[in-house]
């Protein structure tokens, strides 16, 4: 589905685009660069337990009426539509989470990440990873370190497929595993409500924002607010109040915070005071 041109004109508004709208590479970039910083990953709904939608329409209230963000299958199915409307060859391709988890331990493919081809090649978009979300497109190439606005990343063959590296600390670290099988849209439905409903899963549990600036990311899991400076330097905090976690969240994170998430926020304050 596309985005009608209402739609479209409020999304440019809400990212900052002014650009040209011709599907080029270089629309792409400024595209994915602005979504990022301005469209937030976080995931009250699960936590507040409720439901997802991937509805374009409902997408497009969420992100453009309410002014909130969302997570990876919200995120890039909206993406996706805007580059479709842009007239981009885009497809949905699915990557097993790995950032952060013990080698040898698997899970389900439960993220969602772009495909896009250009007249210079396949490109991978993701504006939906959290506090490592892609802030440009990556050349579909291996083993060759890619440039974006923030850091450095990679794309590792592994078999029939690729995994997804970010330079760190002069270490490449593991984000996902990542398939190049097309993806249909009943099979993100799958996906997005097991990720949205399991009482295990990780979104139904802890609290989590992210979002990149021009020289550093905002991280929060929880109650730990976390700065990333691209410089090397962190500064983290505990917030031990719902007064004040409301506050990061709409300050940094630029969320507008939705009715009935009070008692989220002072459960997971609660346990600190």
């Amino acid at each position: 589905m596309n985005l009608s041109d209402h739609d479209l004109d409020r999304y440019f508004r809400r990212i900052g685009y002014s650009g040209a709208a011709g599907a080029t590479l270089d629309t792409l970039a400024q595209l994915q660069a602005l979504h990022t910083s301005a469209i937030p990953f976080e995931n009250l709904d699960p936590l507040m337990r409720r439901p997802v939608s991937l509805d374009l329409s409902a997408l497009s209230r969420k992100f453009l009426d309410e002014q909130r963000g969302g997570y990876c299958f919200e995120q890039n199915t909206f993406f996706q539509a805007v580059l479709r409307t842009l007239g981009f060859s885009v497809s949905g391709l699915a990557a097993v989470p790995q950032w952060n988890r013990p080698a040898g331990v698997t899970i389900p493919r439960t993220h969602m990440v772009l495909r896009v081809d250009l007249p210079e090649g396949p490109f991978i978009a993701d504006v939906g990873f959290g506090g490592l979300t892609l802030t440009s497109p990556l050349r579909l190439v291996p083993d060759v370190a890619q440039d974006t606005t923030m850091e450095q990343f990679r794309l590792a063959p592994d078999g029939l497929q690729f995994q997804l590296q970010v330079h760190l600390g002069g270490h490449w670290a593991p984000l996902y595993l990542l398939s190049l099988q097309a993806v249909t849209p009943e099979d993100y439905e799958v996906f997005n409500w097991f990720t949205a409903t399991h009482p295990n899963a990780i979104f139904t549990n802890h609290l989590m924002a992210a979002r990149p600036a021009a020289d550093r990311r905002y991280g929060l899991f929880n109650n730990a607010f976390s700065i990333h400076h691209l410089n090397g330097r962190t500064e983290k905090r505990t917030i031990d109040e719902p007064e004040e976690l409301a506050l990061v969240l709409r300050e940094h994170f630029h969320i507008r915070l939705p009715e009935g998430c009070d008692a989220v926020l002072e459960k997971v304050t609660r346990h600190v005071r």
